[in-house]
């Protein structure tokens, strides 16, 4: 009989297998491969991708993505914001890549209550790579009044190689969206 811990570490797993469909999702429509589901209550309430391209939108990231059909969903049932912050407090986002500065800071705006990721982000990484925008709580003022930002637990690692796998095939076929070079590659004699 498997104990907790690893029933636990089982469901971390199928919940980011089912976050790398999304990203080879990304990958098969030439976007960057990075693909997210939300969890709450141990089932799928919403999935994303990156479309940053397909939009023409440099935000749509693939948490961003799947935020927004939540919150499309919540408004539809005319949740109020504290019952829209209530819910969140309760959802687990996977995502095959750690979660950018704008992503993280999202989250923590949010109030998601815990973040498993893949792979690292090392050039723009907001959970622990460059910024560690999930372990503080604080206040901004806004022209709207007080915004709370709030920590969130976050565990990267989870099926990392697979998530590199899929940038590294990615970058080999290469970026056919990225912008063209403004300067010549040196050619080596």
């Amino acid at each position: 009989m498997a104990s907790s811990g690893e029933g636990e570490a089982a469901e971390i797993v199928a919940f980011m297998k089912m976050a790398l469909k999304q990203a080879k999702i990304a990958f098969d429509s030439l976007e960057v491969p990075v693909g997210c589901v939300i969890v709450m209550d141990g089932k799928v309430i919403s999935c994303g991708r990156n479309r940053t391209n397909e939009t023409r939108n440099a935000t749509r990231h693939a948490e961003m993505d799947a935020i927004d059909v939540l919150l499309e969903q919540w408004k539809e049932k005319e949740l109020t914001k504290a019952e829209v912050a209530e819910l969140f407090s309760k959802c687990y986002l996977y995502v095959t890549c750690e979660p950018c500065i704008m992503c993280a800071a999202a989250l923590s705006f949010l109030g998601i209550k815990e973040v498993y990721y893949g792979c690292a982000n090392e050039k723009f990484g907001g959970c622990g790579s460059i910024l560690s925008l999930h372990t503080s709580t604080s206040e901004i003022s806004t022209s709207g009044g007080q915004v709370e930002r709030k920590s969130y637990k976050c565990t990267g690692g989870i099926m990392a190689e697979e998530a590199v796998s899929l940038f590294r095939n990615f970058y080999e076929l290469g970026n056919p969206n990225a912008p063209k070079p403004h300067r010549q590659l040196v050619q080596q004699p």
